[in-house]
């Protein structure tokens, strides 16, 4: 799992509290389920960008999944507008999943 950002410390901040946004299907969160590809913040314009995944470009969940994505990194920044795409480039795959996703899984 690993996430590209411009900013160490901010991007801890925004995995721990995407932590708490689980897919409803799978039950697992979007950062151990390897859906978070990037994040970055703009300080002088206020903005953060995130870059995630869905597990299946036909995923039934996509816009509630998306939309709990952005709210939550709003809720935490409150100060930055958050942008939030929606890539299959590089398509997601199994080996993205966390060592605790996996036992999780496995369960």
């Amino acid at each position: 799992m690993n996430v590209i950002t411009n900013n160490n410390i901010k991007c801890t901040i925004a995995l721990a509290v995407l932590q708490n946004v689980e897919d409803p299907e799978i039950g697992l969160n979007v950062v151990d389920l390897g859906l978070i590809y990037q994040i970055d913040f703009d300080e002088d314009q206020a903005k953060t960008f995130c870059t995630m995944t869905l597990t299946t470009q036909f995923c039934p969940m996509a816009a509630a999944l998306s939309e709990a994505v952005k709210r939550a990194l709003q809720k935490t920044f409150t100060d930055m507008e958050v942008h939030l795409e929606v890539t299959f480039n590089p398509p997601w795959s199994h080996e993205r999943i966390s060592a605790d996703g996996q036992l999780f899984l496995n369960q």
